[in-house]
């Protein structure tokens, strides 16, 4: 644990974030009951009470368990005695793909933009960056995943990335805050629950600790490379674009790596959604492995193809011939 008290710590946590920020004076602070989202709503509570900012609670429920009203109103009262005065109840549903776990986090995330506050705080801790890494390398989400999550991602601000778990809860029992464990949080069924009692656990004792620490530096010099790689990516797609198409000799001449983050940029901006590597791979052979193939499918209709030197993006219409190569199928 920081040689910091754990309140102290906290709030050290916060200011240097606010700090990093700038001049936002409305700040919102998502909480769920537990430690690590109470101990960020007493921290920044405490940090913006000396400072020109005004704070707002931002408590969800997501009703995937019977009484969750109220612990969203127990969350809610106790923001109310820590001074946060504007405090509002996101009652969400949860529908949708990829699982109840995928499908809460998307609606909490889309309750907590549609507040429409320019910054809202969340509780994610050194743990659960080390989780998160340990998610990307098993799914093989490649650089970007493994990088973690940004401190600062606007309107998303984690304060306690570099704090652990155990100092937001130190935290709250310093306060005298009743925290609330939310029981999803040790049902196995989750692949996250699994990495949290199991897998880091057992890489402590083989390790002889200090793994969320280090995998925390590895996220952060991972960030710096992935920063400067998109800055680069940034100025090779600028001179890449002709008219709304990319010109390939450009592209060609430069390392496949540097190549992919442009294609993404240029695919996203676009609006081609959920790209993976396997999608980028495909495009990219348009231009380091050409051999006159047909276009390439993406996800949400849209095709990418090379013709005249230039690649280009059309959108698929259902029922239209494609001459695609499919990544995946396009719909029936």
């Amino acid at each position: 644990m920081s040689r910091f008290a754990p309140v102290a710590r906290t709030r050290q946590a916060v200011r240097q974030l606010l700090d990093k920020a700038g001049p936002v004076r409305d700040v919102a602070v998502a909480v769920s009951g537990g430690a690590d989202s109470l101990a960020l709503a007493a921290a920044t509570s405490y940090v913006a009470s000396r400072s020109d900012r005004t704070v707002h609670g931002l408590v969800v429920d997501h009703q995937l368990q019977e009484g969750s009203a109220a612990v969203a109103a127990a969350a809610a009262k106790q923001l109310l005695g820590l001074g946060i005065e504007d405090v509002q109840v996101l009652t969400v549903s949860v529908t949708g793909r990829g699982g109840q776990e995928a499908a809460a986090r998307s609606a909490r995330y889309l309750a907590l933009r549609s507040a429409g506050f320019p910054l809202v705080l969340l509780g994610h801790t050194q743990d659960d960056q080390a989780e998160t890494v340990l998610l990307g390398l098993g799914r093989g989400s490649g650089p970007r995943s493994i990088a973690g999550m940004r401190d600062l991602d606007l309107p998303w601000g984690r304060p306690f990335l570099s704090v652990p778990r155990a100092t937001t809860v130190a935290a709250c029992a310093e306060l005298g805050l009743t925290v609330w464990d939310d029981p999803h949080n040790v049902d196995p069924a989750y692949t996250r629950v699994r990495l949290r009692r199991e897998v880091l656990p057992l890489l402590e004792n083989v390790l002889q600790g200090g793994v969320a620490p280090a995998l925390a530096r590895t996220v952060a010099q991972l960030r710096d490379d992935a920063e400067a790689l998109d800055t680069l990516a940034a100025r090779l797609l600028e001179s890449a674009r002709t008219e709304g198409e990319l010109a390939v000799p450009v592209l060609a001449a430069e390392p496949a790596a540097l190549r992919r983050r442009a294609l993404r940029r240029w695919l996203l901006d676009v609006g081609v959604p959920e790209l993976t590597d396997a999608h980028l791979r495909s495009a990219d052979a348009l231009i380091g492995e050409w051999r006159g193939q047909g276009a390439v499918w993406l996800p949400g209709n849209f095709a990418v193809s090379r013709a005249r030197g230039r690649l280009r993006v059309t959108a698929w219409e259902p029922g239209e011939g494609t001459g695609c190569t499919a990544t995946t199928s396009p719909p029936s």
